[in-house]
């Protein structure tokens, strides 16, 4: 196993490279011109002149390129030409949002729709299965900024007075102060001297709360988290559901299933250690597929949420031309689908014997 591991990370520096490369041709194929596009009126030809030499946009793209890629091996992932600040402090701050957001869109999508395509499986042709059939295709059909709006709408206004009230937007109450683990560890006094690793740690609010023992931050933090975990999390629920329904109907026809029912072993055994667990193959490479899609942001749950991660930051960064934020945002949505699809082959190896003896 961990020859395979070590050969699936080695086999993924050509494909980091190849992102790496067409992530970089590509914004600089795209019409227009970075400065104006970043400056707007105040754009002078005097200043996008010195603009583009301080960026270093003027010399030969195989300049650019080899410079560029000396840097990310080095960690240097640049300075944004919007936001002025380097790309790693701006991955520290936003990139927990979209973790935080899309794990729990996850748990809540694995933990209800694999159930319902089991229950359905089992009980097919059954009102249970055609009433979780049609949940499932309503749940794919409705637009996410629309579930987003009316979710809000109904936890938040009409339900504004009571226990099930939830916030419409936004992490954290304005003003709720969380002391920072590091901070409360000793490990740096503020934020200001904390390293970006720290600061990204902290910011993920629930891992904060835990490592502080904060019980009011952890619930504050799942009760900002519920709406737009839901609103998000529908959508692979819908198609996790119908998966493993499809998956769980395949198997609970061949033949060491119905060998395992006249051995007379209980029903719920077979289902569950026979069935399912041969069934979750197919499963586990579409929960891997779309927690790779949550990671690369969310756009329109951030924006009807008012959350700022890495969705919105890279539509702001395409439209402004950031170059050096494009690329460094890409890099790691790209290393984050390369990791989740490694996670998913060991799955693979362990779910099946087979292939962990290959």
């Amino acid at each position: 196993m961990l020859l395979f591991i070590l050969r699936r990370l080695i086999l993924a520096i050509p494909v980091l490279f190849g992102i790496i490369f067409i992530t970089f041709a590509l914004q600089r194929l795209i019409p227009g011109d970075p400065c104006r596009a970043v400056l707007g009126e105040r754009a002078t030809d005097e200043v996008c002149d010195d603009f583009i030499e301080r960026m270093g946009l003027n010399e030969p793209l195989t300049t650019q390129f080899t410079i560029y890629l000396g840097n990310i091996l080095r960690g240097d992932f640049g300075t944004s030409i919007r936001y002025g600040r380097t790309i790693v402090d701006l991955m520290a701050e936003r990139l927990p949002v979209t973790i935080e957001l899309g794990l729990a869109a996850m748990v809540f999508a694995v933990l209800v729709g694999i159930p319902l395509g089991i229950i359905s499986a089992y009980f097919r042709n059954s009102a249970i299965d055609v009433g979780t059939m049609i949940g499932a295709n309503i749940g794919v059909s409705m637009p996410v900024f629309w579930l987003g709006l009316m979710l809000a709408y109904v936890f938040s206004v009409i339900l504004k007075d009571t226990v099930l009230a939830l916030p419409p937007s936004g992490r954290l109450p304005p003003g709720f102060e969380a002391v920072p683990f590091f901070v409360q560890w000793g490990l740096a006094p503020d934020v200001n001297s904390a390293s970006p690793l720290l600061i990204f740690l902290s910011r993920l609010n629930v891992l904060n709360a835990i490592l502080t023992m904060n019980g009011s931050l952890f619930i504050t933090a799942i009760r900002y988290l519920i709406l737009p975990a839901f609103a998000v999390g529908t959508i692979p629920l819908a198609i996790i559901a119908r998966m493993t329904r499809s998956s769980v109907l395949e198997t609970l026809g061949q033949d060491y299933v119905r060998t395992a029912r006249s051995k007379g072993l209980r029903e719920v055994f077979v289902v569950i250690n026979h069935a399912v667990r041969n069934a979750l193959l197919p499963v586990v490479t579409i929960i891997g597929l779309n927690f790779s899609l949550l990671i690369s942001g969310a756009v329109l749950t951030e924006t009807v949420f008012g959350l700022t991660g890495v969705g919105r930051t890279l539509v702001d960064g395409i439209t402004t031309r950031d170059y050096t934020l494009v690329q460094g945002f890409t890099i790691i949505i790209a290393s984050a689908f390369v990791l989740i699809n490694l996670f998913v082959d060991i799955l693979y190896g362990y779910l099946d014997p087979r292939i962990r003896l290959s």
